[in-house]
């Protein structure tokens, strides 16, 4: 669960409640379901393929009754860790030739990585869930955001409805993107926490959160700060903190 703290004057103008059970709740009881998606190389595919891939996009837009959103993510991407990997290698090769290669290599990666920005395409579709299909009139809707006072519903009854309108969306969805050749899957709530921390966090690196971890600290943090912390684990019932 994210938590907005009393604090966190920047998270309180954002439209999200909380993440939970794999979906992302906005403060108007909307909801929305993300996949990630892998791409395919459309120009190295022969004319027939060519062909093939366009008629079954056709073919996907045309089966949808319901509202998607493409959106492509660009992050500038770290490779210090297969850096330090090829450089690992190389005191394990004995053989002088491959050994030499491998220095080759290493240093055409680094010359790459200076005079180029090496970035990391990501791809998800957004599936949404609106406040209207929930049983907000959109007169209620925006009166209610205006006064802010907490989610319109409890937020198990939101889950399920939520739940019962989406999921076979998504999975007529990952139907149709497999007839494409691409591979859907449904971020869980881990990753959704983090692709929306980094996100509003860019310069706060690589930060993981294990599953089933509720956290307390803003998605937000102040500008002031260089890099903000990563989310805080709730402590369960019970559970002594380790001593340092």
């Amino acid at each position: 669960m994210i938590n907005s703290a009393p604090f966190a004057s920047s998270q309180s103008h954002l439209d999200i409640e909380d993440i939970r059970d794999n979906l992302v709740i906005l403060k108007d009881g909307s909801c929305c379901l993300i996949l990630q998606t892998n791409a395919v190389n459309f120009s190295l595919l022969s004319e027939e393929e060519q062909d093939a891939t366009i008629y079954s996009y056709a073919g996907l837009l045309n089966s949808l009754t319901f509202s998607v959103q493409i959106v492509i993510v660009s992050q500038k991407k770290d490779i210090n860790s297969y850096l330090s990997l090829l450089n690992a290698q190389k005191q394990t090769v004995k053989h002088p030739l491959l050994k030499a290669q491998l220095e080759k290599y290493y240093q055409y990666i680094q010359t790459i990585v200076q005079e180029n920005e090496v970035l990391e395409k990501r791809f998800y579709l957004v599936i949404p869930f609106s406040s209207l299909e929930l049983g907000i009139s959109s007169a209620v809707g925006s009166a209610f955001k205006k006064k802010s006072a907490g989610l319109p519903f409890p937020i198990e009854h939101i889950l399920q409805k939520a739940k019962n309108s989406l999921f076979p969306k998504r999975d007529h969805l990952i139907s149709q993107l497999s007839r494409l050749g691409l591979k859907a899957s449904q971020l869980t709530t881990p990753e959704l926490i983090k692709l929306f921390y980094q996100a509003y966090n860019p310069d706060s690196g690589s930060v993981d959160f294990p599953q089933n971890t509720g956290y307390t600290t803003p998605l937000v943090s102040a500008a002031i700060n260089p890099a903000p912390p990563a989310p805080t684990r709730k402590e369960a019932p019970g559970e002594t903190k380790k001593p340092a």
